[in-house]
C-alpha cells in the first residue's frame, strides 16, 4: 500500500519530460525540414569528460515520435583519422531522449543526428564546441 501511495505521489509532483527540458539551456539547435532539433543540458555546453544532455525533436512545435535516434560526433585530426564519439540515448516519451557522451578533449565537434520512425526519417549536421 505504501509503495502505491509513493508512486502515486511521484506521478503527481514529477513534471512531464517536456517541462523538465524547458528548464535546461540550449547547447545547439537546428531545423531540418519539418523538424526542430535541440540539444540541451544544465550548463548549455559540453565539456571534456562525461556529459549528460537531452535531445529533443519536434515537428510543428510538438514532440515527434521519431523512433530510432542516433547522435554521433567527429573531430577532424590533421594527419590522423577523425576522433569519434557516439552518445547513448534513452527515450523519455515522444521526441525526448536522455543522452550521455564522453569527450577526451576540447575542440569543435561535427554532430550528426539521425532518426527513423513514425513521424519521419532524416538527419542533420551541426557543429558544437567542447569546452
Amino acid at each position: 500500500m505504501r509503495i502505491i501511495l509513493l508512486l502515486s505521489l511521484m506521478l503527481l509532483v514529477w513534471p512531464p519530460a517536456d517541462a523538465r527540458a524547458a528548464a535546461l539551456k540550449i547547447i545547439a539547435q537546428k531545423t531540418a525540414g519539418e523538424f526542430a532539433i535541440a540539444v540541451l543540458n544544465e550548463s548549455g555546453q559540453w565539456t571534456t569528460g562525461t556529459n549528460s544532455f537531452v535531445l529533443q525533436l519536434k515537428k510543428a512545435g510538438q514532440p515527434a515520435d521519431v523512433g530510432k535516434v542516433a547522435l554521433d560526433t567527429s573531430m577532424a585530426m590533421p594527419g590522423m583519422a577523425p576522433m569519434r564519439a557516439t552518445a547513448t540515448l534513452q527515450a523519455d516519451g515522444p521526441g525526448m531522449y536522455h543522452g550521455r557522451i564522453v569527450f577526451p578533449d576540447r575542440g569543435p565537434r561535427d554532430v550528426t543526428v539521425t532518426w527513423d520512425g513514425p513521424a519521419g526519417r532524416g538527419s542533420t549536421k551541426f557543429t558544437v564546441r567542447v569546452r
